[in-house]
């Protein structure tokens, strides 16, 4: 180490850890480190790899650790994460002066070559400001000079970078094992030529078509504050950007010894990713309708990954990942196979939440190999006209059936998805929630046993881009509360004990679906709300409205105008010049389907429908 980082190091033990809670979350040096002393120093390219939220919840990102993987198993480049300190951190780090490090070697996270950052979430956008500035590199991109990294952005929320447009230097669309390979070798042969950083924003731009430069385009806006144009600011940059995609998804990068965290993270299990991509596409996933087309790791891939990963973890329990593990081509097979590599040594399988449709005919394998600690599925709506209108292919006759199978292979607690605010939906819609519950716990009754205890979590529509409602009106603020105050009502006073309905603060969605479809007008807010001390905006003990408020405020922004506004299939949307999903005309029809399905009139353009704007009317 160097006499700073030694330093730096010092002042992390002796005068952070000691005084805030949880201090294993911050120590680094977990089993499986890839990382030694002297790589930093070392490398030809320093890469940190940052998420922008607590460590227990960054340990769980899969996308991290592989691009962590990846860039140590490439000649020449030393990755070290880091992510975001929790509030009592920050605060000690800020009154001593103490810039923000990695976790692996205490490395200064401003003398890194490139801040990779993994956009997962809107309300992480505050977060991404606090990590630059806790590593002194300027919040703004223009005031940024060749002593700074280069801040370069990916995941999902990537796919409109527009809110974040002013503090980011490059965008990556698409996936992140071919784009960081890319980047990484033209970087170096850049870096060996003595060509400067903030000439290199430019140069990488026109090299891959999946890379987007903010400061290299021009947004111009119409007298009605739509967006007149998206244009390069200089020649050979290209018009519309593409995605980036995984070609050969099977021998992919991937961690097989992955990181092994200290303290208890949101999934501590062996992860591996079976399939990229959904062939469902419900009309409201934005991952359904941009990560296309759909990749498939083998059966072989998978065991001989989970036998590493086994082997270098000592997990018990294998997390078999994608957005619908259920349609993945190979399931009773790849069952059959972890069971029999498996079974001896206890491992259990987990998957993330089911179809019903899918779970029914897989209940058989699922009885002896899927762990019972409570069986979880994606309802989504609570009657079948509904669902079909956001292409939820399960009718209540799936759910019944498959639910009632479950139970016979030993479930008894269930936690149902719902989610409350589609374009079309009725009253009747959202009281069925606590129906259909209610339905699915009376429903082990018909093998003799009591009624299942079921949880419904219910969560508020956030249109996305790229899907058929990036141009709906969500619903205001008062219509959730409603339908919250009117279910939980329900819970408490119906025939059912078992059935409990949960649903969070809708507040934090309105926000999220600003942020989500917003412009880079966003910008000024997004700064505003973290000088004002908006941080962990995802987290209930820490997201504050009234610091978005006065944000909104203080930026003269209506976040009405980005919510709740139906949008017209003329407007130029924010995301429009990045190509992330199918062609618009498709996406136009599958919206128009939803009211055709629905026998109710699409609202006007640049108009708040009545049922949205009276939380009477839609609930009762």
């Amino acid at each position: 180490m160097s006499l700073i980082d030694k330093q730096l190091a010092s002042e992390v033990s002796n005068h952070l850890l000691p005084y805030v809670q949880q201090p294993a979350q911050y120590i680094g040096r977990e089993w499986n480190q890839l990382v030694k002393d002297g790589d930093w120093e070392a490398a030809e390219i320093r890469v940190a790899v940052a998420f922008p939220d607590a460590y227990t919840i960054g340990m769980s990102h899969l996308g991290c650790q592989i691009i962590y993987w990846l860039c140590n198993h490439t000649a020449g480049v030393c990755a070290e994460r880091v992510y975001a300190p929790w509030t009592d951190a920050e605060a000690i780090m800020r009154s001593r002066k103490m810039p923000l490090f990695t976790w692996d070697t205490r490395q200064p996270v401003g003398s890194a070559d490139i801040f990779a950052v993994s956009l997962q979430y809107e309300l992480g956008f505050t977060n991404l400001l606090n990590m630059l500035e806790l590593a002194e590199i300027p919040i703004l991109a223009s005031k940024r000079d060749d002593s700074h990294p280069i801040v370069i952005a990916g995941g999902p929320q990537a796919d409109n970078p527009e809110p974040v447009a002013d503090f980011i230097d490059l965008v990556v669309i698409g996936d992140g094992e071919a784009s960081m390979a890319g980047i990484l070798d033209l970087y170096g042969r850049l870096k060996a030529s003595g060509v400067r950083r903030r000439e290199m924003i430019e140069i990488i731009a026109r090299e891959f078509p999946w890379i987007y430069a903010p400061s290299l385009y021009a947004v111009s806006y119409g007298e009605d504050g739509t967006i007149e144009r998206v244009a390069p600011r200089i020649t050979g940059l290209p018009a519309q950007i593409e995605r980036c995609q995984t070609l050969d998804f099977e021998n992919a990068p991937f961690p097989e010894r992955p990181l092994v965290p200290y303290v208890d993270v949101v999934h501590d299990r062996i992860a591996i990713e079976v399939m990229r991509g959904c062939p469902q596409r419900c009309r409201f996933c934005h991952a359904g309708y941009t990560k296309r087309p759909v990749g498939v790791r083998s059966v072989e891939k998978i065991l001989s990954l989970a036998e590493s990963q086994y082997r270098a973890t000592g997990h018990s329990e294998l997390g078999l990942l994608s957005l619908s593990t259920a349609d993945y081509p190979h399931l009773k097979e790849l069952s059959a196979r972890i069971n029999e590599h498996f079974d001896a040594r206890r491992v259990s399988i987990s998957m993330p939440s089911l179809r019903v449709d899918k779970m029914l005919q897989n209940i058989p394998w699922m009885a002896s190999n899927v762990r019972k600690s409570g069986l979880t599925i994606a309802v989504e709506a609570a009657r079948d006209r509904m669902r079909a209108a956001i292409r939820k292919k399960v009718t209540d006759g799936n759910l019944i059936d498959g639910i009632l199978e479950a139970y016979k292979a030993g479930w008894n607690r269930v936690k149902c998805y719902y989610m409350v605010g589609f374009p079309g939906e009725t009253p009747d819609d959202i009281e069925g929630i606590y129906d259909i519950s209610v339905d699915l716990s009376e429903a082990r009754r018909r093998i003799n046993k009591g009624p299942a205890k079921i949880t419904a979590s219910v969560s508020w529509l956030v249109p996305k881009p790229y899907t058929p409602f990036q141009w709906a009106a969500q619903p205001h603020v008062e219509y959730f509360q409603d339908a919250r105050r009117r279910l939980s009502e329900r819970s408490r006073n119906g025939r059912n004990r078992a059935v409990t309905v949960k649903a969070h603060d809708p507040q934090r969605s309105i926000l999220e679906a600003v942020l989500s479809r917003g412009d880079r007008r966003l910008g000024a807010t997004i700064l505003s709300a973290f000088r004002r001390g908006a941080r962990f905006d995802g987290w209930d003990e820490c997201f504050d409205n009234d610091l978005w408020r006065g944000a909104f405020d203080d930026t003269g922004i209506d976040p009405d105008w980005y919510a709740h506004r139906e949008r017209s299939f003329e407007e130029i949307l924010p995301w429009d010049h990045i190509r992330s999903g199918p062609k618009r005309d498709y996406l136009e029809d599958q919206y128009s389907d939803v009211y055709s399905r629905t026998e109710q009139a699409r609202p006007q353009a640049g108009i708040v429908p009545l049922h949205i704007l009276s939380a009477g009317t839609a609930a009762g």
